[in-house]
């Protein structure tokens, strides 16, 4: 309902409508802006629309002249609760949350975070960011603030133009759209529409990927070769057949099973889902009539049952939404981390550093970004071999780093240093020491051209993330070598035109462990105990020592302004005796707070710390550090496994484990399907910022619990998170009759 500014006719003058603005503010728990010219503007803005429209509209928006659209601005607007929540204040700056520190704005693209009891700190590197304005360089917060205010119909979840009789969108004068649809209906079709579109991104990854072992497996390319044929083995043996070109057919059935068309032992759902999942939750998904019959049918079927006219259930189109995020899981993470363990080697424990720092001033600097690791490894390779004509061009040698998931994927198995979060991406340009930058797929800022246009670096695309002002050189599997080889020569010749007087780096950079793959977590442990090495872990888990373990995954988002959410929720958690594992770009920020170190161990209470003491010294590095890195984004598959295994030996349901997973900073479309993947093995899933989904409650209420035991919620105040997740532990544990 839109709350009207007053509840009277008459017009008020100036001290009226700020005497109404402050009793608003205080009985909303807000304060006004204590900039007394910023708020003398407001008022008398408020003042001068009521004379002119008769109505007290924002000052700072645009008015049409149509009271049925502008209603919605009338003051306090329709936005005022949503953006406070979010930035601290409303657009106009007349209200203010009360654990925001005011001050005078001087640069009106300056950002604040709203503050939880006290100032989160912020990750955005000050001299980087006055330098990306300086040049010219666009930025994403930037960005996000000039976006402002955002549509809060979008953000409610209840608009819909899936067809050309809308858009519609849903408010108390219209709360169906022109065909019928409720805002139930909409927003759970949106959201199946979202998870579909993540799912297949993951999918396509797992189909290039199944396409280069079949390559390999047949001879068709020799640039690649297996590396762990000991996990090649043991999937040939769980899918009945014994080599890789026979791994990989099964691979594509779950891209094109039908009903046994094309062969009888075919199955009925999908392989991957077949040999890895736990049976018990085989037979749940059964029952709900959720086992996914192949991926592209699957997507195919989403996007068919969203077009008006066709699913108006929402309760339908939830369970649909369960069955896509198996697809994701299954046919897109598992097979995608699976193979390239095959392809490119099972991570183990290895050293390196991260930030952006790890670019350097006298070497050519070489930058891999985005998640496909099929032309990043070639990359690497020719970086080796081309050192020598690196140095004949006046530079020190080939420095490759990581952006984003590309990082997680060379850190784990190389231990190539992870350079940059996706929202630190413009800042590696900005530095003016990256010769090129090379991008294969999935979150690549279409920012990235313009921000490289203002250095000498040039920014290559190679696969699905095309943009224009980029150097396009195609990657086809027959072609890695020439490929990469092409690549690491465009920087080569690049080194010549870097601008000394453009370059900035920063020292920050912090030293961290990656390769925590369930093999070497496995391994870790059998240094404890050799022949069960799954024990200790159990056994800390049943006696306390070890709470819980919460997987901290995902994104960076521009919505949070920089602050440092993710760090201060892991923090908080390890204090608690939580073990934390992470993916994503929250291993990034992970990992420049210096938490995948072992000296993080001084954030952990007593009983994790001495756990993560005896496994280390096990394992000869002293301590192990308490946040895990399990890799890039399709590596949550990883987790899955991690959290099967000790329900098998347990015997007790994922659903009932002391698991949690949060999702802090969520962003794309492939991190719903990944929560939702989570969702579905019955794990409680917390998000922020919220999905689009606050104007359906009927959704709302079904996702905080579905049959499949798995919940979601939402939470924006990191202090609540926290205590949110550790009570949902501390009520698995006593349901389970655990200390």
């Amino acid at each position: 309902m839109l709350i009207r500014f007053a509840d009277k006719e008459e017009k008020m003058n100036e001290k009226e409508i700020l005497k109404y603005s402050e009793e608003y503010a205080k009985k909303q728990g807000f304060k006004l802006n204590k900039d007394k010219k910023q708020l003398d503007y407001v008022i008398k803005g408020l003042k001068k629309n009521e004379d002119k429209y008769g109505e007290r509209y924002c000052p700072c928006r645009v008015i049409t002249g149509n009271f049925e659209e502008d209603r919605i601005i009338v003051c306090p607007c329709i936005y005022h609760k949503q953006e406070i929540k979010d930035q601290g204040h409303c657009l106009c700056r007349l209200f203010f949350s009360k654990q925001v520190k005011q001050g005078k704005t001087k640069n009106p693209k300056e950002f604040c975070a709203p503050e939880s009891k006290k100032q989160i700190p912020s990750w955005v590197n000050q001299k980087l960011l006055d330098k990306s304005r300086k040049d010219n360089a666009s930025f994403v917060i930037d960005r996000y603030q000039d976006q402002q205010p955002q549509c809060n119909f979008g953000l409610s979840g209840v608009c819909c133009k899936n067809c050309n009789m809308g858009p519609c969108r849903m408010t108390p004068k219209a709360g169906k759209g022109v065909c019928g649809a409720d805002a139930n209906v909409i927003a759970s079709r949106n959201l199946l529409r979202t998870i579909s579109a993540g799912a297949c991104c993951h999918v396509e990854h797992a189909r290039e990927n199944a396409l280069l072992l079949w390559k390999v497996g047949t001879g068709k390319t020799k640039a690649y070769s297996i590396k762990d044929k000991a996990k090649l083995q043991a999937f040939a043996k769980k899918l009945g057949k014994k080599n890789a070109k026979d791994v990989a057919l099964e691979a594509f059935e779950d891209f094109r099973r039908q009903h046994g068309v094309f062969h009888k032992s075919e199955g009925l759902y999908l392989n991957w889902l077949r040999i890895n999942a736990p049976k018990y939750l085989q037979e749940e998904w059964k029952k709900l009539d959720i086992l996914p019959e192949n991926a592209d049918i699957e997507t195919t079927r989403a996007q068919h049952a969203t077009t008006m006219g066709n699913d108006a259930d929402p309760n339908s189109l939830l369970l649909q939404c369960l069955k896509l995020g198996l697809v994701d899981g299954y046919a897109g993470l598992m097979m995608a981390t699976d193979i390239q363990d095959i392809l490119f080697g099972t991570p183990k424990l290895i050293k390196a550093e991260a930030n952006l720092g790890t670019i350097k001033p006298d070497y050519i600097n070489l930058s891999v970004h985005g998640h496909i690791p099929l032309l990043a490894e070639k990359v690497l390779e020719w970086s080796k071999k081309l050192e020598p004509e690196a140095k004949k061009a006046g530079a020190k040698g080939i420095n490759l780093v990581g952006v984003c998931c590309q990082a997680n994927e060379m850190v784990q198995r190389h231990g190539i240093a992870m350079a940059a979060h996706t929202m630190q991406s413009e800042l590696a340009l900005v530095t003016g020491a990256m010769e090129a930058m090379v991008v294969d797929a999935q979150c690549i800022y279409p920012s990235l051209a313009s921000v490289a246009s203002c250095y000498h670096t040039k920014l290559i695309t190679t696969m699905v993330a095309r943009m224009p002002g980029a150097l396009h050189i195609p990657f086809k599997i027959e072609d890695a070598d020439e490929t990469a080889k092409k690549i690491v020569r465009v920087a080569i010749d690049n080194f010549k035109n870097r601008n000394k007087a453009k370059v900035y780096i920063p020292n920050e950079k912090m030293s961290l462990y990656s390769g925590f793959s369930v093999e070497q977590i496995v391994d870790a442990l059998k240094k404890v105990n050799p022949k069960d090495p799954l024990k200790p872990l159990i056994d800390n888990i049943k006696s306390g020592n070890i709470k819980g373990v919460v997987a901290v995954i995902g994104c960076r988002n521009p919505k949070l302004r920089g602050q440092k959410f993710s760090e201060t929720l892991i923090k908080k958690l390890l204090k608690e005796n939580i073990l934390v594992i992470t993916t994503g770009c929250i291993s990034h920020a992970s990992a420049q707070e210096g938490l995948m170190k072992p000296e993080a161990v001084k954030y952990c209470g007593d009983k994790l710390k001495a756990v993560l003491i005896a496994i280390g010294k096990a394992n000869k590095i002293g301590v192990l550090p308490p946040v895990l890195h399990m890799g890039s984004c399709v590596d949550n598959s990883r987790i899955i496994r991690l959290v099967s295994e000790i329900s098998n030996y347990t015997k007790i349901p994922i659903s009932k484990l002391p698991i949690a997973a949060s999702a802090p900073e969520l962003v794309t479309e492939k991190a719903v399907a990944i929560g939702t993947n989570a969702l579905v093995h019955g794990i409680t899933v917390h998000v922020n910022p919220p999905l689009w989904t606050s104007g359906a409650k009927l959704v709302e209420k079904q996702l905080g619990n579905l049959p499949t035991g798995g919940k979601m919620f939402y939470e924006s105040d990191v202090d609540e998170a926290a205590k949110k997740i550790i009570n949902i532990i501390n009520e698995k544990r006593k349901a389970l009759k655990l200390k």
